[in-house]
């Protein structure tokens, strides 16, 4: 018995890299894939259909069963229709595993509009689109049964989008986005047995391949031994949050990477510093004596970080 025996799921952008590894190992544990790839470019340019169908061949020459969709994700209505496949090829919908992205890495000053709008629109329309039709079908399939389901959205954030990165103001808008995004669909979502979770992956995609100016990235299923690079490493944590072992969590966000598993509290409260006497305006410079004081010994991490985590192909000029 695998973990998702029963179970059906979809799975966008799962045509390479870490999305592709979902793909494989979702089907590994049991369930039915709807495996979903526009089949573009790193950058959003073009469409293939090849990629989509080749993992599920890879899916069914393995003995499981799956499904391939080419619509794109940040379109709403083929959103609709890439839930409505769902049901009808495999009776219904369980799992939804949002991946599909891209990337177009310039400095703000250099940075165009359609840089800009081309990844907000595959990350946040992305994520939003398919979890909008699949939240309308588990609310209508709840009061159906007069009861939660049981159904499992993972989303997909990056270190850029927890800490920042240099180059990437459009890539870090849209993470961070879909991290808060995470929490709020849990908050909203909870009532009718949907759970809401988010990964950070790294490993040696496409995008990061780019990123840093290197060849072709292998696929998560080519790798013949361990590696630490391998974006197949995040899939277990995916089909974790996935299967019933999970159902208590929801709303949390994880950052996979190699062999660890880093659980991150976004937007804690650091420090809280009141006016004296607490009953007045503040004085500009006793902010600046209480928070240089409390807060500003030294740089935040993310000021410190920058370019070192994925910055090595940005034309900085």
């Amino acid at each position: 018995m695998g973990l998702l025996d029963g179970k059906v799921a979809i799975v966008t952008g799962a045509g390479h890299g870490v999305g592709r590894g979902h793909a494989l190992d979702l089907a590994a544990a049991g369930a039915k894939v709807v495996v979903n790839d526009l089949g573009g470019s790193e950058h959003g340019e073009g469409a293939d259909a090849g990629p989509a169908h080749e993992v599920v061949g890879i899916i069914k020459s393995r003995g499981g069963d799956a499904v391939a969709n080419t619509d794109d994700v940040s379109d709403f209505a083929a959103a609709g229709r890439m839930i409505a496949q769902a049901v009808e090829s495999f009776g219904g919908l369980d799992i939804l595993v949002n991946n599909a992205g891209i990337l177009r890495d310039k400095m703000i000053f250099n940075m165009e509009e359609a840089d800009w709008d081309a990844v907000i629109k595959v990350h946040l329309k992305g994520h939003f689109a398919p979890s909008q039709h699949a939240c309308t079908y588990w609310r209508a399939q709840s009061k159906v049964s007069d009861g939660p389901v049981n159904a499992s959205v993972v989303n997909t954030s990056s270190l850029v989008g927890l800490q920042g990165n240099i180059g990437q103001t459009n890539y870090a808008a849209a993470k961070g986005g879909i991290a808060m995004f995470t929490i709020a669909l849990a908050l909203e979502m909870e009532r009718y047995g949907v759970r809401s979770n988010c990964v950070a992956p790294s490993g040696n995609t496409r995008l990061i391949s780019v990123t840093r100016g290197g060849g072709p990235a292998p696929e998560p299923d080519e790798y013949e031994s361990w590696d630490a690079q391998d974006p197949g490493n995040v899939a277990p944590l995916v089909v974790w949050l996935a299967s019933d072992l999970s159902r208590h969590v929801t709303g949390q966000i994880f950052l996979s990477r190699g062999a660890q598993i880093t659980h991150y509290h976004p937007f804690t409260r650091n420090v809280t510093v009141t006016v004296p006497g607490g009953d007045r305006k503040w004085d500009p410079a006793e902010i600046n004596t209480a928070l240089n004081g409390l807060v500003f010994k030294s740089k935040h991490p993310g000021l410190r970080g920058g370019a070192e985590f994925l910055g090595g192909g940005i034309d900085f000029a």
